[in-house]
């Protein structure tokens, strides 16, 4: 809403302006903020107006003297023009709130809101003779309103631990749906070292220019991004054709159909580096302090959305590491349990070997012990019997220390796992 100049309303004829109470409302309007316009005759003839009513259909249309529906032509469709044929015929007053009006066509046109009433005006005889029309532009304020229901529902997103991509893009679509400008949203993300930035959302621009951009190194010069984040503070670029940061990206810009890029670094609490928050525009543009304060906002959410998310991560990471730790440490329990049955499975088959070996023993006790030598084959041996040597099936003899080392050698790493090979027995008379 722009404020109105300090001076009267502009009038065809004064010696036709109507009775004294719309001399009156002139004096009232004609410096205020709230619009105001006197209409005359069944075709809606402006016959005088306020600054601040010309200030909002556009001043190269300030003038008097034609019908509403010749000096805006857009109203048509929109039903305003059917609501003052409706009051001039019925003598009804007419009242609407947060009224969605477009102004102007093509490129030019914009999205207004008014809170308006229309007036019958009559002549002393009671006839209508035209109509009032008072009204304030409520724009902001319903910008304002659908602003924080965009930033509720994101903030609740964030909350519910949506997936940062969703919330991104959603925040994205959001702030592109609020402005009037036509902006392109794009938010980058921060590796973990800082020094790059990938793709985090960007659903309007063209797929070609994110993926160019994915992975850009932060620093001074590196477009508006990389220099905002290098920098930590907010970087306007009102005509990137002029702009040096963005030599070695004017021609992907071009392509990509963008003449201008305010970028806002998305910071953490304790100040490192989330990311980059971009408004792109189509024409060159710089920003206004609502076009500030929209992008602070917005890079403060982003902020809390990363942030939220990167927490999450790490809760994820803590939990599989906790896992994998507690499947390792049964898979340790598990393994010793396994060495220690086998080890009580070899220490049970060691007992009974010795048992055999024992009672193998004690049976060859009662036995005469030779004088020669047992273990000499059929060649023989005349040495002196003097180690006796058993096996597991309770085979023993008598032999010399040659040949019974031998036979321990060979009968234990053979003789003893089969029992079919007979032994000691069979081992002498091979």
């Amino acid at each position: 809403m722009t404020a109105a100049s300090p001076q009267r309303p502009v009038t065809t004829d004064p010696a036709a302006a109507g009775p004294p109470a719309d001399e009156d409302l002139r004096a009232l309007f004609g410096q205020s903020i709230a619009v105001f316009a006197a209409l005359s005759g069944p075709a809606h003839v402006v016959e005088a107006a306020n600054p601040a009513f010309f200030s909002t259909i556009g001043q190269e249309r300030a003038r008097t003297g034609v019908p509403v529906a010749e000096l805006m032509p857009e109203l048509a469709g929109q039903g305003f023009l059917d609501l003052l044929d409706q009051v001039y015929r019925s003598g009804e007053p007419y009242t609407g709130r947060d009224a969605r009006v477009v102004l102007g066509v093509g490129a030019q046109a914009r999205e207004v809101f008014f809170d308006f009433t229309y007036e019958p005006r009559r002549d002393a005889h009671g006839t209508v003779t035209g109509i009032r029309v008072i009204g304030v532009e409520v724009t902001q304020v319903k910008h304002a309103q659908r602003l924080m229901t965009k930033h509720r529902a994101l903030l609740e997103q964030i909350a519910r631990q949506a997936p940062l991509a969703d919330v991104l893009a959603g925040m994205a679509r959001s702030i592109e749906g609020l402005s009037p400008h036509g902006v392109l949203v794009s938010v980058l993300l921060a590796d973990p070292d800082g020094r790059h930035l990938l793709h985090g959302a960007a659903p309007s621009l063209p797929d070609f220019y994110n993926q160019a951009i994915d992975g850009i190194a932060t620093g001074e010069g590196v477009g508006s991004c990389g220099t905002a984040a290098h920098r930590r503070e907010p970087v306007i670029t009102s005509d990137i054709t002029t702009d040096p940061a963005w030599t070695e990206f004017r021609d992907l810009a071009e392509a990509a159909g963008l003449a201008s890029c305010w970028s806002t670094p998305i910071l953490a609490r304790d100040g490192h580096l989330l990311g980059t928050f971009a408004m792109y525009h189509r024409i060159p543009r710089t920003p206004q302090d609502v076009d500030l304060a929209l992008a602070r906002l917005f890079a403060d959410t982003a902020a809390l959305a990363i942030e939220r998310h990167h927490i999450e991560q790490a809760k994820q990471a803590a939990e599989a590491s906790a896992r994998s730790a507690l499947e390792e440490l049964a898979k340790t329990v598990r393994a010793e349990r396994q060495l220690r049955a086998e080890a009580e499975q070899r220490a049970h088959a060691a007992a009974e070997l010795n048992a055999r070996m024992r009672a193998a023993a004690a049976t060859q006790a009662g036995r005469p012990h030779p004088e020669r030598c047992q273990l000499g084959g059929s060649t023989g041996c005349t040495a002196p019997a003097e180690l006796k040597v058993a096996d597991s099936w309770g085979d023993a003899a008598w032999g010399c220390t040659a040949h019974a080392e031998d036979a321990l050698l060979n009968v234990r790493s053979v003789f003893i796992a089969n029992e079919e090979l007979g032994g000691l027995a069979a081992y002498l008379h091979r």
